[in-house]
């Protein structure tokens, strides 16, 4: 009787996996796929590149600013209304991106278009963690996983191609029949909620967490875009540091409901699995930033064939996620991790020492075991985060995780910006591996024993 019911609950899974990561796709698509649309808008649109560089980082910020927004909403309204707000806030941000006529209404749509694609993601998250439940948790997330990977690393191919037969604006409106595809889905599959929760909507917190993020995250591109030795990024990461401590201080004595739970750091194993998702986030993001511009810069790569450079890592995290999923269940974070970032590290080595005249084909074949390390360091990290939480608590997890994640990512991109900007190529390429072996030191804070 067991089984029969497993069987059925897997079948019930599966439609709604496949509804939730359609969506996902084309959230995560966007967060790659219009860099190698940027040379070509900056000169149709008539504007520096310290300009459309925004077109970018408006949509991380945008992202970041209201994840923690989906914790409180989805008690409050369901998952099944927020995910089709999302998708549809998202849809009609590609629309007007698409149909932009200057840089700044571009950037604005982008801002649209990314307080859509923020909430895509950690409602994907959350509902698929609901819906598998903790005997299934590795097996699911590891499909996950695997689009959350590869759909950003597959941006700069399909990104090349698109822009090579129709031009940008058809950057954004590629995701105009994926989004309608997954709402048709949504009506189909995905259930109507359950129970609702009356937490009020904490105002102070909302204001305090988001401004604070996005300040930081501010000063970091203003970095990024050679403006970090300027007055206002010193005032922005000044400012963001003061609100994110109040908004931490105000949160651990408010007795009623909080923007983000941070009791939940109290647990050991969402602890350390959050702070690994920071420094995946540093040491995944940074480079997927860097390593096209190497192959294009350095080795003279169109953006299309930089694109297919960059292809064995996709087929390595692949590979990775498929087939530890089932031992992400079984097995305690920490040796997974372990030896993830160890092949990791490996797979990073012979990037730096790379040059302009490096073998191709050792570079690709590093690229696949880095690639391998990161999917089997990431699957346990995800799992971790949930593993000894109520069901009640998830989507409050969710949202701590996510935000943690972003600016892990948004961390490590400004660093190699900032890096590749000061010394070139062979430092930023020297500090990736770095990077990658701090993240091979911190896998020592996941829990060393199955709870």
């Amino acid at each position: 009787m067991r089984a029969d019911t497993s069987v059925r609950s897997d079948r019930a899974v599966v439609p709604l996996a496949a509804t939730l990561l359609v969506g996902a796709t084309a959230a995560l698509l966007d967060t790659t796929i219009v860099a190698v649309a940027l040379d070509e808008l900056g000169e149709d649109l008539s504007a520096p590149v310290t300009v459309i560089q925004w077109v970018t980082t408006s949509y991380v910020l945008a992202m970041t600013a209201v994840i923690p927004l989906v914790g409180w909403s989805v008690g409050r309204f369901g998952a099944r209304a927020m995910w089709l707000a999302a998708l549809a806030l998202f849809l009609l941000g590609s629309v007007l991106s698409g149909a932009a006529w200057s840089a700044g209404s571009l950037v604005a749509f982008r801002v649209l278009q990314g307080l859509g694609g923020g909430m895509i993601l950690p409602l994907t998250q959350l509902t698929l963690a609901r819906a598998a439940g903790p005997e299934r948790l590795g097996r699911v997330m590891g499909v996950v996983g695997l689009v959350g990977q590869i759909a950003p690393i597959s941006g700069p191919i399909l990104g090349g191609l698109l822009i090579d037969g129709w031009g940008w604006r058809w950057v954004f409106f590629v995701n105009v029949p994926i989004v309608v595809v997954s709402m048709v889905m949504t009506w189909r599959w995905f259930p109507r909620d359950e129970e609702r929760t009356a937490r009020p909507l904490d105002l102070v917190g909302l204001v305090l967490l988001p401004a604070g993020v996005v300040a930081l995250l501010y000063a970091l591109t203003g970095v990024e875009t050679g403006e970090g030795a300027g007055p206002w990024a010193v005032v922005a990461a000044v400012t963001g540091t003061a609100l994110l401590a109040a908004f931490v201080v105000r949160s651990l004595r408010r007795s009623g409901p909080s923007l983000l739970d941070l009791r939940l750091f109290a647990d050991r194993s969402f602890r350390g699995g959050t702070v690994m998702m920071f420094i995946l986030g540093v040491t995944t993001w940074g480079p997927m930033f860097l390593l096209p511009l190497y192959y294009q810069q350095l080795r003279g790569l169109s953006a299309f064939d930089a694109g297919l450079a960059l292809a064995p890592q996709s087929v390595g995290l692949g590979l990775a996620y498929l087939l530890v999923g089932r031992y992400a269940d079984r097995m305690p974070p920490r040796p997974l991790a372990l030896a993830g970032m160890a092949v990791a590290v490996a797979g990073t080595i012979p990037f730096a020492f790379a040059t302009a005249e490096s073998d191709p084909f050792l570079l690709g074949a590093a690229l696949l075991v880095r690639g391998v390390g990161f999917g089997v360091a990431g699957l346990p990290v995800s799992v971790a985060l949930y593993r000894t939480l109520r069901p009640a608590r998830i989507p409050d997890a969710t949202s701590a995780s996510n935000v943690v994640q972003r600016v892990g990512a948004a961390t490590g991109t400004a660093l190699m910006a900032v890096l590749l900007q000061a010394g070139g190529f062979a430092p930023a390429l020297t500090w990736m591996l770095v990077l990658t072996a701090v993240g091979l030191a911190a896998t020592v804070i996941l829990p060393g024993r199955r709870s």
